[in-house]
């Protein structure tokens, strides 16, 4: 007999009813506490993590059966470098830090960055063509040189080893669309290297997919 199927995006071992699942569970007159304890004793090894589940319910004799899904690439990466707190932490610094840059532009720079627009209009009324651009010329290049050049940091947060990301492959494997376990690691670190500061055997991402492209994990990488 066909069953109906409930869908849901729970808390690695600490789901609980809300405005979403809740109507959904009881709807089959389901006891919603087994529910949800079933699901988060089949989810605790992936705590801190949002996982897919589904609820699979016989509507004749009100029996259910949950299957467990595989989290998604990303947090299977966090989870393995332990870094689900320091990237949100990461992430929320440099919004702050954006947003503080921001609010430091003093209104005055508009006004004065306005009177010099109006100074140079009537300094070319006063001087020759070829003179105005020379100094037009020197002021910019001596602009430049007094611009204080911000700093770029490439801030480094975690760093997967290739077993660790041969194990995540493994896990998606059936998800990913992939030929074999080399496309399949290729296409975790793909993922690695969308994610803020992960660095894969202490290298960017893009330059692991080469490694890879020229056979260096090929010991690794047998089916």
């Amino acid at each position: 007999m066909e069953k109906d199927v409930i869908e849901l995006l729970v808390e690695g071992g600490k789901a609980s009813p809300d405005v979403t699942s809740a109507p959904k569970i009881s709807a089959y007159k389901l006891n919603i506490g087994e529910v949800f304890k079933e699901i988060n004793e089949k989810t605790a090894d992936y705590k801190g993590m949002q996982v897919p589940v589904k609820i699979f319910v016989d509507k004749s004799t009100k029996s259910f059966e949950i299957k467990v899904g595989i989290p998604p690439v990303s947090s299977l990466i966090k989870k393995e470098l332990g870094i689900a707190k320091a990237k949100t932490s990461a992430a929320e610094k440099a919004e702050k830090k954006a947003v503080e840059k921001e609010e430091k532009i003093p209104i005055e720079k508009e006004k004065e960055a306005e009177e010099k627009v109006e100074e140079k209009k009537r300094w070319k009324e006063e001087h020759e063509e070829k003179e105005d651009e020379e100094e037009a010329k020197e002021e910019k290049e001596k602009s430049e040189e007094e611009k204080p050049k911000e700093e770029i940091k490439d801030e480094v947060i975690g760093n997967l080893t290739m077993e660790q990301v041969i194990k995540i492959a493994k896990m998606k494997r059936d998800t990913l669309l992939s030929k074999d376990l080399k496309s399949a690691v290729k296409q975790i670190v793909g993922t690695a290297g969308s994610m803020m500061g992960i660095r894969v055997e202490g290298k960017k991402p893009k330059e692991i997919i080469l490694d890879i492209d020229q056979g260096k994990y090929d010991h690794l990488l047998k089916d």
